[in-house]
């Protein structure tokens, strides 16, 4: 009788909250499974983002998963933020898209980071779509594990979900009461202080929270006049409560509050050519609330309800141009999953409304409201193979009526597993992608006549274990047609967006190798990736900004009893840096860096443990090749090149780590 009222009163609560939204929300989160990963312990992972429920190594679309023993590693090295666990992943590449105020976005095999959605628990917690600074903000104290889609997910994530999917999935509810405690202080005068509570409160039910104070101070490392790492103080909260009844049915109930203020530019003094101070500030308010709930219908079918609301307003500052921005983020899905002895069905229905409105440049404002409906099929008619197709239709209200299809299969030969996937994708352009990250809004044109950008991708990938030894080979393609670019408008200092003449084509492939034995866990990775567009000027095809060609990874942990200790390397290849609206005058191609890290963690009890992280040890930095700082300012209006290597060099933090 309770478990029928709880239903009961969630559902009403649902269709009360996403029905009125006006029609738009296909985007929810739908996770996927991912490779096979015995290595870091994820192959019993049950990957929510594909609703079907498999675990990750059933799953015909690939997913990689990041595992908990990773994540509580991140929370060692970055405890305020994630963006670094997610570069650790190989094809993901950490790009900072502004100078000032140290903002970034991970670019997915070679695409544009605004492609790349972001979801917590499947909810678009953090907008539909992402903000550049939302990876700084996520500790991850709080999360079980991450799942990563590579490629076009349009077909379940809808047209922000372009490049790929990166799904947060949070920690539940310890049987016992959990406290846990974590202190940092960094070398460039950063502190954290983060606090994680879990509890069952009945049988059925339980709750965590998360809460976070993250500051830094301003610090110019070459003495230029200019900071190399911004200043921010933030603070953040996360609670969240669960229910599950261990039938089949269960609720999710999660909400959010981030408060933080943010500064960069000059310091002390300092000056930008024009002989003028140029300092560049972010103050932001984020707020949100989410839902996720599973009930079972009957014996082999599950509805599935899902709602969200994010809104966030911030106060910018570039140089002497202000503004006040809002954010907002509406979103609803109903879908019912079933299955039989060969099949695993979905179908859905979802609305999605983003919109932006900035008091000081209204011409900027947009309304998207995008109501879709998918439907998903896996048949698995032996053992040894999986076929899964899947379809979306979006309805969007400026952009119109568009479908995006996708095929996977899986395939078990002997010891070998391998994946293939095709799938079409769409993206809705805005006035904000990483390349505007770092631009006053006064020098953005509207846009007028920029039109959908589609995209047409493929990838294979085979994966096999010997013994301790795990690998996965990878090879990808893109081509996306009509792609969104920004250039020097006709109106003097101003720049629009346009839709390229000709396609933007990536190719590339990945390997991936684990050796894992007692102790000791080795993984090293290559990606190379080649990414190319049409100059508008010229006409001709030429190698597209920031990507690099060649990176590499070598990471290796040992734990015992007493602690852990963990080496790692990264190497970044050339970029091209020919950026239309801001080209580097000291430089066309950046140089190959490598970067050389450390972790050394002691537990001291059982439940109280040190840690001392090294980045960047042999100290590479951006400056130390060429000035930051411009010799004049650029159409755009920034004073700064482009980030193509890091600029806060070597970082040392420290601190403690205790569970109660």
């Amino acid at each position: 009788m309770r478990k029928k009222c709880i239903r009961s009163i969630y559902v009403a609560a649902v269709a009360v909250f996403a029905l009125p939204i006006s029609p738009a929300l296909a985007q929810s989160g739908e996770t996927d499974r991912g490779t096979e990963g015995a290595a870091n312990g994820v192959e019993s992972v049950h990957v929510t983002a594909t609703r079907s429920g498999k675990q990750v190594q059933d799953e015909p679309i690939h997913v990689e998963v990041v595992g908990r023993d990773d994540v509580e590693e991140e929370t060692s090295m970055s405890p305020g933020g994630i963006g670094r666990l997610l570069s650790e992943t190989s094809g993901v590449h950490f790009q900072i898209n502004s100078a000032s105020l140290g903002a970034a976005n991970l670019s997915i095999q070679g695409l544009r980071g605004h492609y790349t959605q972001l979801l917590s628990d499947g909810l678009p917690l953090y907008g539909g779509q992402t903000d550049s600074l939302d990876l700084l903000q996520i500790p991850p104290a709080d999360l079980e594990h991450v799942e990563i889609i590579k490629g076009v997910a349009s077909a379940l994530y809808g047209p922000s979900a372009l490049g790929g999917v990166i799904n947060l999935v949070s920690r539940r509810p310890e049987p016992r009461l959990t406290e846990e405690a974590i202190l940092n202080a960094t070398s460039v005068n950063g502190q954290d202080a983060v606090g994680y509570v879990s509890a069952p409160v009945a049988d059925d039910w339980g709750f965590t929270v998360l809460a976070g104070l993250h500051r830094q101070s301003r610090n110019d490392l070459n003495a230029d006049g200019w900071a190399d790492t911004p200043a921010y103080q933030r603070a953040i909260v996360r609670p969240r409560l669960f229910w599950n009844d261990n039938a089949g049915d269960s609720v999710l109930v999660t909400g959010g509050f981030t408060a933080e203020g943010r500064s960069g530019g000059t310091i002390d003094g300092g000056t930008v050519a024009n002989g003028a101070p140029y300092q560049q500030t972010l103050d932001t308010r984020r707020w949100d609330l989410g839902s996720v709930a599973d009930f079972r219908l009957g014996q082999d079918q599950t509805l599935n309800l899902r709602g969200s609301f994010m809104g966030s307003d911030q106060s910018r500052l570039w140089g002497n141009v202000a503004d006040q921005e809002h954010h907002g983020t509406l979103f609803g899905e109903a879908s019912i999953t079933g299955q039989d002895a060969s099949h695993t069905w979905t179908l859905g229905t979802a609305i999605q409304q983003d919109i932006y409105h900035s008091r000081n440049f209204r011409p900027l404002d947009y309304s998207y409201t995008v109501p879709a409906l998918f439907a998903q099929d896996e048949y698995s008619p032996a053992r040894w193979l999986t076929l899964a197709a899947s379809a979306r239709a979006d309805f969007h209200n400026r952009y119109g009526t568009f479908l995006s299809p996708r095929l996977s299969a899986l395939l078990r030969l002997d010891d070998w597993t391998v994946r293939g996937s095709v799938g079409e994708g769409h993206y809705a352009p805005t006035p904000f992608t990483e390349e505007t990250a770092d631009i006053p809004s006064d020098r953005i044109m509207p846009l007028r006549n920029v039109g959908l950008e589609t995209v047409h991708a493929a990838s294979v990938d085979a994966g096999r274990s010997f013994g301790p030894i795990s690998l996965n080979v990878s090879l990808f393609a893109s081509s996306i047609y009509h792609p969104q670019r920004l250039e020097e408008a006709a109106v003097p200092d101003r720049v629009e967006f346009v839709n390229a003449q000709g396609p933007t084509r990536t190719t590339g492939g990945e390997v991936l190798a684990t050796y894992n034995t007692g102790p000791l866990t080795v993984t090293g990775g290559y990606v190379f990736t080649y990414s190319s567009e049409v100059d508008p000027q010229t006409g001709i095809r030429e190698e597209a900004d920031l990507v690099p060609r060649h990176t590499g990874t070598l990471t290796g942990m040992w734990e015992e009893d007493w602690g852990k200790l963990g080496l790692e390397a990264f190497y970044t290849g050339r970029q091209v840096l020919d950026d239309p609206t801001n080209e580097n005058p000291y430089r066309k191609v950046g140089r190959p860096y490598v970067i050389f890290g450390a972790l050394v963690e002691w537990n001291l009890t059982e439940r109280v443990s040190l840690f001392v992280n090294a980045e960047n040890l042999t100290d590479v930095r951006q400056t130390h090749y060429d000035p930051l700082l411009r010799p004049q300012q650029s159409v755009d209006g920034r004073w700064t090149v482009d980030v193509w290597a890091p600029l806060d060099g070597r970082l040392i933090n420290g601190g403690l780590k205790a569970r109660f």
